[in-house]
């Protein structure tokens, strides 16, 4: 965690801002893994500073979580790596809602309808997030079909023949 911290603290710093990070456990993930978020003190930024650090439709808020995701796990070992989540003004917080409310409309039009349900626009962790919240709907299947910067979850029923293997 306190690696966590002083990463995103020294990169805040290269980009000429003064804002705290803390680490915390998280609490969303039910994997067996180190899971963490970087949440940054916005009380100390302005309005248009927490704009550009999360950019539009998160863009940079999801770069520099790829960065501290790849560079804080560099030469670990597999049992030493870890996830980071970086957090700013309760974006994150706000983006887990949405899309609890994406994959339960996704999940109830593919239960209506018979018919596979594409999700555009998610980035692949979001992606990974909406498998997850869906992973325990037994009548459901999801996977990401297509190519970046074109993928997309798609939704679909499972198939008799997959119910009864599984």
């Amino acid at each position: 965690m306190a690696r966590g911290e002083q990463w995103l603290e020294t990169l805040l710093r290269f980009l000429k801002l003064t804002a705290e990070v803390k680490a915390t456990d998280s609490e969303f993930l039910d994997r067996d893994e180190h899971s963490y978020w970087l949440t940054i003190d916005h009380t100390k930024l302005t309005s248009e500073q927490i704009e550009i650090l999360i950019g539009s439709q998160g863009i940079t808020i999801d770069a520099i979580q790829y960065l501290a995701n790849t560079i804080l796990n560099l030469d670990q070992d597999q049992q030493q790596q870890a996830s980071y989540t970086v957090e700013l003004d309760g974006y994150r917080a706000r983006r887990q809602a949405e899309l609890q409310a994406i994959a339960a409309e996704a999940a109830e039009q593919v239960r209506k309808t018979g018919q596979e349900f594409e999700l555009k626009s998610l980035s692949s962790a979001e992606r990974r997030q909406v498998h997850t919240l869906l992973k325990d709907c037994e009548d459901l299947k999801t996977q990401s079909r297509g190519q970046e910067p074109d993928r997309r979850l798609v939704v679909s029923r499972r198939r008799r023949i997959e119910e009864v293997s599984n």
